[in-house]
């Protein structure tokens, strides 16, 4: 059997395939951002999972994917826990570029844009991924991202910079203070997942004029920083991937035909379309 696993910093989607390549198990795990988890919750974690022990000794290669995985360090570490569960597997880690270049493949060259807990780009021509530009991280990076887009509605909140309206709704939805934000912020687990968790309450009213610019300008920031600088940009499609992208998808191509920038493909979820490109190129 063999697991294809696209790990972002909030969830992990896992699917298992038979030996004939067809889907057998398709199931979730918390994500596994070695920048943010610590490396001994990655086994109690996956083996929180019953359906994944389940197969673990049938499993003979493992595909993935991961955020925080353009740094070989963390792409060991994943190796060597993933590799405490499934003993029987030969582990291949990449960064979630790659999966995202794969999954946003349909034929032509393109720029790829992840727009999730975090964000990143690339460029992808079928073959080659290039990566012009870092990802720093949701302290000074990930424009565009759910972590940033949660950050300036968190700040905007307690500086009272919101609209009466949306104050009030969210002091009632959150209930929040200052304590409790700075601990979750700066002393737990996975602080840019907790940012991201509040654009619940931004996609929920997304229409309110207050938002639309919040957001527009987060996204003009996002391709200021993440594909303006390539060159290919002007002439490329230019395809997403990630819930982010996909729930202020009208904002992101507005932003984009500002620009005169060509969008492509939107897509939520990339696991199935990695499925797909790896039973067609890979296995």
């Amino acid at each position: 059997m063999v697991a294809i696993v696209d790990s972002g910093s909030t969830k992990s989607d896992w699917v298992i395939l038979d030996d004939f390549k067809n889907v057998f198990l398709k199931t979730e795990t918390i994500g596994f951002n070695p920048n943010f988890i610590s490396k001994e919750l990655i086994v109690p974690e996956i083996e929180k999972n019953t359906s994944l022990t389940s197969v673990k000794n049938s499993i003979t290669r493992i595909f993935f994917y991961g955020s925080g995985c353009g740094v070989r360090q963390n792409c060991i570490t994943i190796e060597e826990e993933v590799g405490r569960v499934f003993t029987n597997a030969e582990i291949i880690v990449k960064e979630d570029l790659t999966a995202a270049a794969y999954a946003a493949y349909n034929g032509k060259p393109t720029i790829v844009c992840i727009l999730g807990t975090g964000s990143n780009s690339c460029y992808f021509d079928g073959e080659n991924l290039k990566i012009k530009l870092p990802s720093l991280g949701y302290l000074v990076g990930d424009e565009g991202s759910g972590s940033a887009i949660g950050k300036q509605l968190v700040r905007r909140f307690f500086m009272q910079k919101l609209p009466d309206d949306l104050s009030c709704e969210f002091e009632k939805t959150y209930k929040l203070t200052v304590d409790e934000t700075l601990k979750n912020m700066y002393h737990t687990p996975r602080p840019n997942a907790y940012l991201a968790n509040f654009n619940k309450f931004v996609v929920e009213r997304k229409d309110h004029s207050y938002f639309q610019k919040m957001v527009f300008d987060e996204m003009m920031n996002f391709f200021d920083y993440q594909v303006i600088p390539y060159e290919e940009s002007k002439e490329a499609e230019i395809n997403f991937i990630g819930s982010i992208a996909y729930y202020y998808e009208n904002i992101l191509r507005s932003v984009a035909a500002e620009l005169h920038l060509n969008v492509g493909r939107i897509v939520q979820k990339p696991i199935e379309s990695l499925v797909d490109y790896h039973i067609k190129y890979i296995l």
